[in-house]
């Protein structure tokens, strides 16, 4: 990458430097031969005037035809600058479908290949954020209406006492669910303003993700779900509570995810300074244009809205990873694994 920008700024300096040249022949010979003409021609006789004057008359010839000779030159370098700049500027208007054709140029392919992939990134990051907004309005909504409803019953109805705490339960639950959705979009933006890992500490990340099964056992008790923890005690260094995090939003994936009677796998292994943490599922498998897409911000396989969720908890999970210099993916076939690898000491 370091040698391909090296190569482009001597490209642009050569081909600066050739147009440079190329204005400087061209007005030296154009004036020097306008010059000839007018001494040709009898229309400027040099020997009657005094020995400078044809020299300014020369340098003020230059000065004129350079400048009309540089302002149709230039336009040749110049055009894919001035296309950029159109580019931006529509991408600012909020044109984010603006791509640009800059010819054959190296550096001019370059430039095209670079802007065409940022315009790319800023639609895709539009979509994103529009889908969010589509699909988080419809999550948010739906527990608010829930809770509107059941409490009206409540209050307008003389229910039986096992009916008003079965409803009084699905309010108490709709109302955690809103609260974990406000705390997934603060965590996320806590998360992506942080650039260095604080509060290290030595600990154990077996028994902190035994806690995180524990933690969620209403969830996974109520489809009936076993759990293989095929794993011992494992010590790393990293921000125990942010790696908390980590471990409930992909243990809660997997048990949304996974069918009634089903099992869960948590497997882990040492390999030099690295510690492999994969948790499996039998939930469907993913496809592979999701696979890709799935630790985005706010990005959604499902659009129909079966399932719960607003596409936050995926990309917690890769910001705090990727924070503690580890990494994180998924491979999805027979069983859905995602898969945390992160060192076991880290270096400050």
């Amino acid at each position: 990458m370091e040698n391909n920008r090296r190569l482009n700024r001597w490209t642009v300096s050569i081909i600066v430097a050739f147009f440079v040249f190329i204005i400087l022949v061209l007005t030296a010979l154009i004036t020097g031969g306008f010059m000839i003409m007018l001494y040709y021609f009898g229309i400027f006789d040099f020997e009657a005037y005094p020995f400078t004057l044809p020299f300014i008359a020369f340098a003020l010839g230059s000065i004129v035809i350079g400048l009309i000779v540089s302002t149709f030159v230039t336009r040749i370098p110049i055009r894919p600058v001035v296309k950029v700049i159109e580019g931006m500027q529509a991408l600012a208007a909020g044109h984010y479908d603006t791509r640009i054709h800059l010819g054959r140029n190296p550096v001019s392919q370059d430039m095209e290949t670079n802007f065409n992939h940022l315009a790319e990134e800023l639609e895709n990051t539009e979509l994103l954020r529009t889908d969010f907004v589509n699909n988080f309005s419809h999550e948010f909504k739906t527990p608010i209406v829930s809770i509107k409803g059941f409490a009206r019953i409540l209050r307008d109805h003389e229910l039986p006492k096992e009916t008003q705490y079965e409803y009084l339960d699905i309010i108490i639950d709709e109302s955690e669910r809103l609260a974990d959705m406000a705390t997934n979009v603060l965590n996320l933006s806590k998360v992506e303003k942080q650039t260095i890992l604080t509060n290290i500490t030595h600990f154990n990340v077996s028994e902190q993700i035994r806690n995180a099964v524990i933690l969620l056992e209403k969830k996974w008790d109520q489809k009936s779900i076993e759990f293989d923890l095929s794993f011992t005690d494992h010590f790393i260094d990293g921000n125990e509570e942010l790696l908390k995090q980590v471990w409930i939003n992909l243990l809660d994936n997997s048990i949304k995810f996974s069918p009634r009677n089903g099992h869960i796998r948590i497997f882990m292994k040492e390999i030099d300074n690295q510690l492999d943490i994969a948790i499996s599922n039998e939930g469907e498998k993913i496809k592979e244009e999701d696979q890709k897409r799935i630790f985005e911000k706010f990005y959604q396989g499902d659009t129909s809205h079966a399932s719960k969720g607003t596409g936050i908890g995926l990309s917690i999970v890769s910001q705090v990873v990727h924070l503690h210099k580890g990494s994180v993916n998924v491979k999805s076939d027979r069983l859905t694994t995602f898969t945390v690898s992160l060192p076991i000491v880290q270096f400050i």
